[in-house]
Formats: structure tokens, C-alpha cells, sequence
């Protein structure tokens, strides 16, 4: 059954899938730090959606639904529409690359994300067995 991009469900169905991956154990091994992940508005999407998630030494320790953005200070922030997500998570978009021609924005350091590519190819592979549905 599918489950709902923008909710809680869909955060929390991707944390299990990272902490049952031995893959995504392997490459985010060194990975330290957390994330604001925003779906912006447009498109069929009117108000922005937060996700969070504290990945740590190839462990997702929380993911949640944000609703109150005051609640964490992570030390990375990506952003993008909601078609870019879409091709990200059904790999037509590589997530490195949509930040190099800024189709995704990030506040952080994009050095320590460049050091940890396979880290962020992996979870976007653990993306990719969540049955999602997208707004429309």
C-alpha cells in the first residue's frame, strides 16, 4: 500500500528502511550530522513540508513530520519543489547533481556532503522502496 509523500508516515517508513540497510550502514559509517529536508510550494503543493532527520554514524536516530520548524537546528537544510524530489527518489535526478546545478538548495557544508556521495546515493536508495504516492 502506498504511503503518502508529505507525512509522517513516509519519515518514518524511510528511518526503518535506512536502519535495516546494511549498505546504507556501510557508506554513511563516518556521516555525522542532521537535516531539514523542505518540499516548497508548487505544483500541487501550497504550503512547505519539513521532514527531519538525525542520521548518525549510518543510523537514522529520529524522523518526523515538522511541524514547528523552532523545534530542531539541524546542522544541514536541503530544499526543493516537490518535482524534484520525485525525480530523486525515482533516480532520474542524482542528489549531488541537482545540488551542483541548484535544482536543490543547501545550507551546510557541501564539502562534507562531496565526502560522503555514497552516503547520500544509498539513502536515496532506500528512498526508492517506499511505495510512495505524490501529491497531484
Amino acid at each position: 500500500m502506498a504511503i503518502n509523500f508529505i507525512s509522517d508516515g513516509w519519515i518514518k517508513a524511510l528511518q526503518k528502511e535506512l536502519n535495516e540497510s546494511e549498505a546504507y550502514r556501510q557508506a554513511a559509517r563516518n556521516w555525522e550530522g542532521d537535516f531539514y529536508f523542505y518540499v516548497t510550494p508548487g505544483g500541487p503543493i501550497k504550503e512547505q513540508s519539513i521532514f527531519y532527520m538525525d542520521l548518525w554514524h549510518g543510523e537514522c536516530r529520529d524522523a518526523f513530520l515538522v511541524t514547528d520548524e523552532s523545534v530542531r537546528d539541524p546542522v544541514f537544510q536541503m530544499s526543493a519543489p516537490l518535482d524534484v524530489w520525485k525525480k530523486v527518489i525515482a533516480k532520474k535526478l542524482d542528489v549531488v547533481q541537482g545540488l551542483l546545478t541548484r535544482q536543490i538548495k543547501l545550507k551546510g557544508n557541501m564539502a562534507m556532503i562531496m565526502r560522503n556521495v555514497k552516503a547520500a546515493q544509498e539513502l536515496v536508495a532506500c528512498c526508492t522502496h517506499i511505495e510512495t504516492e505524490f501529491p497531484s
